[in-house]
């Protein structure tokens, strides 16, 4: 007869979708499951003449429940026979299964096994043996047996686990809990109840070590620590109870998620270098192997780190179990994370987010030894038994190819026309996963308007609303509209502007027309150093530099960046530059002597935060992977070692008469009726720079509104006094 068998009927329902029942209360030594008249018959036991699980599907739910059986069968050994009257006729068995009648269903179900004719000890032994016998033929070892064999916890401490949670299961067993305690409102287990049931007479000791060590792998928690000692209640951690009796789970907490092993994604499935899938593909030999258990994976946000640890798992026959964010030793996260792993046969992928000049401690996790998987961005370093034998990888962006297979994919072949295809994936070097959340808002953004295919405003729309999401809690848009010819600046400065804008574009194919030399010391990142007078244009050229490629420029935000707190500063300039990298967008650091100041000698303790802040920046500057352009008006207060990393300086003069010309020209508003001889004169004795002459078109333009006319000399001069005004000049205009 099967040892699960199902009861209809709620009288006799060990519980809920279980049929296991307890047998009856009896002393030491004496017959197990003796087959009473009123209660069992002949034609439902069989004895066999050795117990064996040999039918019993190897499963971690049927392993749960052997060691629930093991559980009640050793706590039936040491249970006393309830005290009955001198006239009472009958049995102890009776007396019990009359106080407690479910213990009557648990006796017939337990007695179909073979154990009738036992005393409690003997079938206790039994019990024990078949189930190890029943572990070891197992085809791959089971959970449970996995967490015995790393913890090392055998058979008796999982057994006395059980007991401690056996009311998860049947809420029935509060009340004899109750009743042997003397205590009428706590239905679960004290350890005063559960040393006396589990000592065998060898003193309390080992069994507090047993419960101490269950608590330290996170599986009980002591409901009543104010309590003296022996008093302490002890109840299962609902997380690890339910994946211990075999559930699948999902959503576990909201820092934890479960990822069947099925539900991951194939290897082959994901779009990535060869070399680098091949690298993958060898790892699950190595962690079978034990020669790595740790995989670290380097790389930016949003770009599939998560997807290929999940298929690394899937490689080594395991789930994901993902947890982001550190969590110490002493926190239930972490310590619940390795039984949690064995049990549920998964990898455990640790995030870690991680600043500048940060290292985190990763302690070993307790009750597993599998592999483990930690995600990493650029920044940031680990400490700790698991990073020793750990195997460094980096996943850097996706190249023009393997962008266009995403944008393909993403789009839907039928979505998207073949030159915006190739338009998109050589022009927006985005991470694989912003590429996806890009391609479902262009998708939205199409059905909008009324289109079945996405075209390139729509896509354009698309990422712009991913940057926006991401950066201007910390950065500010700034509108680029126009294009470098528009700018009047000297021949010299121009042509460095155009090679910039050819580094720009040219950025992933460089390395592959060097030599082995320079090859490796190059990344994509591009740094800019604009340096002139103020309002000769820099900020201008900046936003004509973005509008000529078509990509977002943000300023970066420093009274959102610069904090008094040591190290926050850092932490807030890494947060805007590794967005600025998945996003591939321009940023602006405007007036960047404020920041990049020359390190000075450590006169005190401002000194030497000062200097390691300086220090930063110029490391993360170097390792900058995406475009940054900075400003300043005064680069004789930058540090050397910064202008040493630009690769490109761009030097902005005050413009000459002919430059003031064009600059005129270019802000004059159409139908002014300002006459050519006094714009010479003004442009002759008025050395302006591109800001002020902008400056002074805004005000007359205003100035004409307001009299009604156009633009005319009029208006023009008195604006242009306001300017010298304002700077506290006198104007060389001569004015009638």
């Amino acid at each position: 007869m099967s040892i699960f068998r199902w009861r209809r009927t709620p009288s006799s329902c060990a519980w809920p979708g279980w049929t296991a029942t307890w047998a009856g209360c009896l002393r030491p030594g004496m017959p197990f499951f003796i087959i009473l008249s009123d209660m069992l018959t002949e034609s439902r036991i069989s004895t066999p003449p050795t117990l064996s699980f040999d039918g019993l599907p190897y499963s971690p739910v049927a392993h749960f429940k052997l060691y629930f059986y093991a559980a009640v069968l050793h706590i039936l050994s040491h249970l006393e026979a309830p005290t009955r009257s001198a006239d009472d006729s009958r049995s102890p068995e009776q007396v019990l299964f009359e106080q407690f009648p479910f213990l009557a269903s648990y006796n017939d179900e337990l007695a179909t096994f073979g154990l009738s004719g036992l005393t409690i000890d003997d079938a206790c032994q039994s019990w024990q043996a078949a189930t190890e016998a029943w572990e070891q033929s197992a085809p791959r070892p089971l959970p449970i047996s996995e967490l015995s064999r790393v913890s090392g916890l055998g058979y008796r401490a999982l057994s006395l686990l059980m007991a401690a949670g056996l009311v998860e299961e049947d809420a029935r067993f509060g009340a004899l809990f109750s009743a042997m305690q003397g205590l009428p409102d706590q239905p679960r287990p004290t350890l005063t109840l559960l040393s006396a049931w589990w000592s065998d007479g060898d003193g309390y000791g080992e069994v507090r070590s047993l419960l101490r060590r269950w608590q330290e792998l996170g599986f009980l928690e002591v409901t009543n620590p104010g309590a003296p000692r022996l008093d302490w209640v002890y109840q299962p951690n609902p997380v690890l109870w339910d994946a211990l009796r075999g559930e699948r789970l999902t959503h576990i907490t909201p820092w934890l998620r479960y990822q069947a092993c099925e539900a991951a994604p194939a290897l082959n499935a994901l779009t990535l270098p060869d070399s680098f899938r091949n690298s993958l593909g060898r790892i699950p030999a190595l962690v079978s192997n034990r020669d790595v258990q740790t995989v670290i994976l380097r790389g930016p946000e949003h770009n599939g780190r998560h997807a290929v640890m999940a298929a690394l798992a899937r490689e080594c026959r395991r789930g994901v179990i993902e947890v982001r964010g550190f969590a110490p030793r002493n926190e239930e996260r972490w310590r619940a994370l390795g039984p949690l792993a064995a049990l549920l046969e998964a990898m455990p992928v640790v995030h870690f987010d991680l600043g500048p000049g940060e290292t985190a401690e990763l302690p070993a996790l307790d009750g597993y030894d599998g592999p483990l998987g930690i995600i990493l961005g650029r920044q940031g370093g680990l400490l700790g038994p698991s990073v020793e034998s750990a195997l460094t990888l980096t996943l850097d962006l996706p190249d023009a190819p393997a962008r266009r297979v995403l944008w393909q994919h993403s789009l839907g072949v039928e979505n998207v026309g073949e030159d915006t295809l190739n338009a998109i994936s050589a022009g927006l070097r985005l991470t694989s996963g912003n590429i996806r959340r890009a391609a479902r808002l262009a998708r939205a953004c199409a059905a909008l308007e009324g289109r079945a295919q996405a075209v390139s405003s729509d896509i354009q729309q698309a990422s712009r609303s991913l940057n926006r999401q991401a950066l201007e809690t910390l950065a500010q848009h700034i509108e680029g509209d126009g294009k470098l010819s528009d700018l009047s600046v000297e021949n010299e400065t121009h042509e460095e502007l155009l090679g910039l804008l050819s580094r720009i574009r040219f950025r992933e194919t460089l390395p592959g027309a060097l030599g082995p030399a320079l090859r490796g010391q190059i990344n994509p990142g591009v740094r800019a150093l604009f340096s002139g007078p103020s309002g000769t244009g820099k900020t201008l050229a900046a936003r004509l530099l973005a509008s000529e490629l078509q990509m977002d420029i943000y300023r970066i935000d420093l009274s959102a960046v610069v904090n008094k707190y040591i190290g926050e500063t850092e932490k807030n300039l890494n947060q805007v530059f590794a967005r600025a990298e998945e996003l591939d967008v321009i940023l602006l650091l405007d007036e960047g002597d404020a920041l990049l100041t020359q390190r000075t000698a450590v006169n005190n303790s401002n000194d030497r935060y000062a200097n390691l802040e300086t220090n930063y920046l110029l490391q993360r500057i170097e390792s900058f992977h995406g475009i940054l352009i900075v400003t300043t008006n005064a680069a004789e207060r930058i540090d050397n070692a910064f202008q040493r990393r630009m690769d490109v300086v761009v030097t902005f003069h005050m413009p000459d008469a002919a430059e003031r010309w064009g600059i005129w020209q270019a802000h004059l508003p159409a139908g002014h009726s300002l006459d050519a001889d006094f714009l010479k004169e003004a442009v002759g004795r008025c050395a302006l720079s591109g800001a002020q002459i902008r400056s002074i078109v805004l005000h007359a333009s205003l100035l004409a509104l307001q009299a009604g006319h156009p633009l005319d000399k009029t208006v023009t001069a008195q604006a242009i006094q306001r300017e010298y005004r304002k700077i506290g000049s006198v104007c060389p205009l001569r004015i009638s």
